[in-house]
C-alpha cells in the first residue's frame, strides 16, 4: 500500500523565526533519559538500565548527527572532465533512516535522485552523504524531500533536479493505526523535470522500470 505525496514546485518555508534555545549539557540529557525510563514504568536504577541513559545520549549523538553538517561541505567540489555528456544522471536506491519530528520514531526507506548537470558533475557518493545530513535530523518526509532538492539546486545549479523518497514510518506501523508495510512516496521536481512531463516519466522509468518486484 502506497501513500503518494507529490510537489512540482518549491514551497517556501513559512515558519516564523524562533528564538534560540540553550543546548542542555550531557548530564542534563542523561537525567532526562532517566526520567523517561521512570515515566514508562521501569526503574532506571536496576542493573540492566543503569547505563542506558549514557548509551541513549551517545546513540542520539549519532542518529541526529546531521545538525553538525552543511550541504556546502558535501557539494562544494565538482568535476569538469565530462566530455560531451549533457544528459541526466540518476542515483537510485540510496538507503536512509530518519526520525519523524512528531513522535521521534524512525522512518526507513530509499531515496532516488536525478539531475541534468551543467558542464560539471559531483561525485556520486556525495548524494548519499547529502541525504544523511538532512535525514539525521528530526524530519517530515515532505521537508526532507524539499531540503535535498533545494540543496542540489542551490549548489550544483543543474538544468533540472528530481528527488523521490519512499519510506515506511514506524509512527504509523508501531503506534496509532498500527499498519505495517505502508510506504509513503514523495517527489519534487525543478527545471527540466518540472517543465517537461516526459522527463518525469523517464525519471520514474529509470528508477522503477527494471525492478522485478
Amino acid at each position: 500500500m502506497d501513500a503518494v505525496v507529490t510537489s512540482l514546485h518549491k514551497q517556501p518555508d513559512a515558519a516564523p523565526e524562533l528564538s534560540p534555545v540553550r543546548r542542555p549539557s550531557r548530564e542534563e540529557a542523561e537525567a532526562a533519559a532517566r526520567t523517561l525510563i521512570a515515566w514508562v514504568g521501569d526503574n532506571p536504577n536496576r542493573e540492566g538500565l543503569l547505563d542506558t541513559p549514557r548509551r541513549m545520549v551517545k546513540a542520539y549523538e549519532e542518529v541526529f548527527g546531521g545538525y553538525g553538517e552543511t550541504p556546502e561541505e558535501i557539494l562544494g567540489r565538482t568535476f569538469g572532465e565530462i566530455g560531451t555528456f549533457d544528459d541526466l544522471v540518476v542515483v537510485r536506491d540510496i538507503p536512509f533512516h530518519s526520525h519523524c519530528e512528531h513522535h521521534i520514531m524512525p522512518m526507513i526507506g530509499k531515496a532516488h535522485i536525478a539531475y541534468f548537470p551543467v558542464e560539471r558533475v559531483v561525485g556520486l557518493s556525495k548524494f548519499s552523504r547529502l541525504i544523511e545530513i538532512f535525514a539525521r535530523r528530526l524530519q517530515t518526509q515532505e521537508h526532507l524531500t524539499s531540503q535535498i532538492t533545494d540543496a542540489i539546486d542551490e549548489h550544483l545549479k543543474p538544468r533540472g533536479c528530481a528527488v523521490m523518497i519512499e519510506a515506511e514510518h514506524m509512527c504509523m506501523a508501531m503506534r496509532g493505526v498500527q499498519r505495517q508495510g505502508v510506504s509513503t512516496v514523495t517527489t519534487q521536481f525543478t527545471g527540466v523535470f518540472r517543465d517537461d512531463p516526459a522527463e518525469q516519466v523517464r525519471f520514474f522509468t529509470l528508477v522503477r522500470g527494471s525492478r522485478k518486484d
